[in-house]
């Protein structure tokens, strides 16, 4: 059993009421949104490491040792290399929070 306590506005209740109300099984419906979740994550995963490729190619390294190069101050602070730590950043949040789902 979980006490859980949410902040949301009136409209929002009522309508999460509604939708639970629609779903008398309470344990699949809150699997459901866990599964959702993942998927999302894994999609943007996915476009996160496309993106990554695509500089790496043109760099000719691995984006996890250009951030630690980035991190340590060695490289230009370029758009382009910025741009490249957002998204290495990014790509580990999501891997960190996909995980924590599974």
């Amino acid at each position: 059993m979980l006490d859980l306590h949410l902040e949301l506005k009136p409209q929002t209740a009522i309508k999460l009421k509604r939708v639970l109300d629609l779903h008398p099984d309470q344990e699949t419906f809150a699997r459901n949104v866990i599964a959702y979740q993942s998927t999302e994550l894994k999609k943007a995963i996915l476009n996160l490491h496309l993106d990554l490729k695509a500089l790496e190619e043109k760099h000719q390294r691995t984006s996890a040792d250009f951030y630690a190069q980035f991190a340590r101050g060695e490289m230009d602070d370029c758009e382009e290399y910025i741009l490249w730590a957002g998204l290495y950043e990014m790509l580990i949040e999501n891997q960190t929070r996909l995980a924590s789902l599974q």
